[in-house]
């Protein structure tokens, strides 16, 4: 059996030392669960959404609404989310906790959000061992879960999910398994393919998948080359699993709530609102899956002790808010002599939560650290 390289301990500092708010981040988002640090929305000069023939669209993610209104329930995934400054980040520790595995399988490792950075992933996957020089599965029973979101924002998604799909087989073959749950850019990329602009109700006049995937950092080269084999893959993936005692999900939100009173029947739910193929439907299923922070704030830990009361589990694995974020911490650090310090923006996972949650988006579209890290972690 071949395990993940890096077996010693390593200490890992979600502390951002280097942040530099891109031109994108200049624009504040209007988000369905309104922040006190959120700044007001300013619309666009052109009112309702238009795609420029070149470009993404701006402003509203919409074709049939007020210049001055966003819809009250939309919540955007955008590079361009609130930043929080907090004052309150702290070092971790992110240690892998050597625990035997259930059923003789191998060490179990999470990926975060990848979002199209397929040279990235390969580089961390091969940093941990995962994969060879070739790219081929090389770590025997491991089992590697992807925690969802692998298009929309870089320059390759299509290129992330046919690797994805590659490793499952070739790490079912060496007696381990790669598998991967649903993202919100799944579910959008979905809903881009099937129902392009036919108007969705947002709850606050229409909406449509295609501007939407388009704000949110779609790619059309994405798009030219997206097959049927992918929809069809992305369709099937789950939404929620629970191994050994981490709950595995994309988004911090309690709203898959909202799905089941089991795993199986919150997979079982999505599963079902795919097939019947109703825009709304989908589009609801989207926007509550784009709802973030759930466990951020003072009531946090209640909101992941919910979860893990419901669906099993000692702590709760996600991705889709990334870290820099989450911390809420901005800016630049001088070096002794002046200089600018440009190291790493994330280092590793963010434990939080009353040590009951680990965000694991490292906010690679704004650059940051993708991040595959072996469960479970210290701290």
């Amino acid at each position: 059996m071949t395990q993940g390289a890096g077996q010693g301990p390593v200490v890992r500092t979600a502390t951002l030392r280097d942040f530099r708010v891109p031109p994108y981040a200049q624009v504040p988002v209007q988000s369905g669960e309104p922040d006190q640090h959120e700044q007001p929305h300013q619309p666009g000069p052109d009112g309702p959404l238009a795609a420029a023939p070149d470009g993404p669209p701006s402003g509203h993610p919409g074709n049939a609404v007020p210049a001055d209104e966003l819809p009250a329930e939309y919540t955007p995934t955008v590079r361009d989310l609130p930043v929080i400054n907090r004052g309150d980040t702290v070092l971790v520790r992110v240690d892998p906790v050597e625990t035997p595995a259930a059923d003789g399988l191998g060490p179990l490792y999470a990926v975060g959000d990848v979002h199209g950075y397929l040279d990235e992933l390969i580089a961390a996957l091969a940093e941990q061992g995962l994969i060879d020089a070739e790219g081929r599965w090389a770590a025997g029973n491991a089992r590697l879960w992807f925690l969802g979101d692998f298009t929309d924002r870089g320059p390759d998604g299509i290129g992330v999910i046919d690797l994805v799909m590659r490793l499952s087989a070739e790490a079912a073959a060496s007696g381990g398994y790669c598998k991967a749950l649903m993202g919100n850019h799944e579910l959008l990329l979905i809903g881009a393919k099937r129902f392009g602009d036919t108007p969705v109700n947002s709850g606050a006049g229409t909406a449509t998948f295609q501007a939407a995937w388009l704000l949110n950092g779609g790619q059309r080269t994405d798009m030219e080359r997206l097959q049927d084999v992918h929809l069809q893959w992305m369709s099937r993936l789950d939404a929620v699993v629970e191994q050994d005692g981490h709950l595995l999900m994309h988004s911090d939100t309690t709203a898959y709530l909202d799905y089941g009173s089991t795993i199986d029947d919150v997979n079982d739910t999505v599963h079902q609102i795919l097939t019947r193929n109703d825009a709304d439907e989908c589009w609801d299923l989207f926007r509550k899956l784009t709802k973030r922070f759930a466990f951020r704030d003072e009531g946090g830990p209640e909101a992941v002790r919910e979860l893990l009361s419901q669906y099993g589990g000692q702590r709760v694995v996600h991705g889709h808010s990334p870290i820099p974020y989450l911390l809420g911490e901005v800016g630049t650090e001088e070096t002794a002599d002046g200089e600018e310090d440009s190291g790493p923006l994330v280092e590793g996972p963010h434990v939080y939560a009353d040590g009951l949650a680990i965000a694991m988006d490292g906010g690679v579209t704004m650059a940051g650290k993708l991040l595959v890290v072996q469960l479970p972690l210290a701290g």
